[in-house]
C-alpha cells in the first residue's frame, strides 16, 4: 500500500508507569490500537513503526523502554531519515506536566513537557528542535494524549485552542478515570530523592541524572534558548493535543464505550472519529470531532490543534495521498 517514493514513519510511545503511585492503565492500549490504524487505514508499513512501552500488553512486543533518551533517539532517527514528501507521526500516551517558564509573555507562566518512564522530561523546546530539522516538504504530526499538552511544539501557531469557543459539558463522565498528569512538585521531589541534592532547581537534578541526555531546555542558557528557535516562517509541525495547556487529559475505563478496556479519553475519541468517518478528514476536523465526542462523554478537556494555516485543513496524515497512489 505504501507509495514507493514516499515513506510513512511512526514512533508510538505508551507509558503506564506500572507498580508506581503514578500508574495508568490505558496508555499502551492506545498506541497498540493506533499501530493497527496506521497500518490498516493510513498505509504505514509495520516495519516503519517503532513501538516503545514500559510494560507488555496484548499486541505489543516492544523491548525498548520509553526513557527520555530512548524516545528522543527514536524521534531523532525518524527525522534524520526523512526526505521531502515523507509523512512522520509521533503518538504519545502517558503523563504530562508543566515546568516554570523563562519565556516572556507566556500566559500560563509555565511550559509543557511529557514524562517518560524515567522522568527525563522531554519539553516543548525538544519538539521544536525536531520540527526545525525536518527536510522541506516532509510533515511531522504529533498526537499527545497527556495532560497540559497544548502548545507542546514551542512557538507553533494555535488553530484550535484556549481562545476557541466551545460548549462546557453539562454531564458527568460515566466512567472511571484518572488525570494523566504528575504535578511539578512531585517530579521535583522524585528527582531530588535520586540525586540527593537539596535544590528546587529542576535543571540541576536533570543534568545530574541525565547529563547530555537531558532536555535542551535545561542544557542551554536562557538567552540562547530565546534566540535559537526564533522564526516567522511556517513549518510542517502539526500538534493534536489531548487538552489545553492548563487542562488535564483522562485515562479511563468504561464497560460500554471501551468494553471494559482502559484507554486514553482523547486517543479513544480519535479512534471513534476515524471509525465513524471513512472519508478523508482534515486535521481541524479530527480535533473538532474529538472535542464533540469528549463533550458528549462528559469530559471537560478540550483537544487543540497547533500548525500552520495550510496544514490545519490538510488531510490527517496525508490520507488522500495514500488513496491517490493506490
Amino acid at each position: 500500500m505504501e507509495n514507493e517514493n514516499k515513506k510513512r514513519l511512526a514512533v508510538l510511545v505508551g507509558c503506564n508507569y506500572p507498580n508506581t503511585r503514578n500508574e495508568l492503565h490505558g496508555c499502551i492500549n492506545d498506541v497498540v490500537a493506533m499501530r493497527g490504524t496506521l497500518v490498516n487505514r493510513f498505509g504505514f508499513d509495520p516495519g516503519n513503526i517503532q513501538l516503545l512501552t514500559d510494560a507488555a500488553a496484548a499486541g505489543s512486543s516492544s523491548s525498548v523502554m520509553p526513557t527520555g533518551a530512548n524516545i528522543k533517539k527514536a524521534l531523532g532517527a525518524m527525522v534524520d531519515q526523512a526526505k521531502p514528501g515523507d509523512v512522520l507521526y509521533f503518538h504519545y500516551s502517558g503523563h504530562g506536566t508543566r515546568i516554570p517558564s523563562l519565556k516572556p509573555g507566556n500566559p500560563f507562566r509555565q511550559d509543557e513537557a511529557i514524562v517518560p518512564c524515567d522522568f527525563n522530561l522531554i519539553t516543548d523546546v525538544d519538539f521544536r528542535q525536531l520540527v526545525n530539522r525536518l527536510p522541506k516538504g516532509a510533515s511531522f504530526t504529533i498526537l499527545s494524549d497527556s495532560c497540559h499538552s497544548g502548545g507542546l511544539i514551542d512557538k507553533e501557531k494555535e488553530q484550535i485552542g484556549p481562545s476557541h469557543v466551545t460548549e462546557i459539558s453539562s454531564t458527568t463522565p460515566s466512567v472511571s478515570s484518572k488525570p494523566k498528569a504528575i504535578p511539578f512538585e512531585s517530579i521535583l521531589h522524585h528527582l531530588a530523592s535520586l540525586t540527593g541534592i537539596n535544590t528546587s532547581d529542576i535543571a540541576t537534578h536533570l543534568l545530574e541524572l541525565f547529563a547530555a541526555d537531558a532536555s535542551l531546555k535545561f542544557r542551554l542558557p536562557p538567552l540562547e534558548l530565546l534566540n535559537m528557535f526564533e522564526s516567522s516562517n511556517p513549518d510542517e509541525g502539526i500538534l493534536l493535543s489531548g487538552c489545553q495547556a492548563n487542562e488535564t487529559s483522562a485515562d479511563m475505563t468504561n464497560p460500554v464505550m471501551t468494553r471494559g478496556k482502559a484507554c486514553g479519553a482523547f486517543s479513544n475519541a480519535v479512534q471513534m472519529v476515524l471509525k465513524e468517518h471513512e472519508a478523508d478528514l482534515s486535521n481541524r476536523q479530527v480535533v473538532m470531532l474529538a472535542r464533540q465526542v469528549l463533550r458528549e462523554q462528559g469530559f471537560e478537556q478540550h483537544p487543540c490543534l497547533y500548525c500552520n494555516d495550510e496544514n490545519a485543513d490538510a488531510t490527517f496524515l496525508c490520507e488522500s495521498h495514500i488513496i491517490s497512489s493506490l
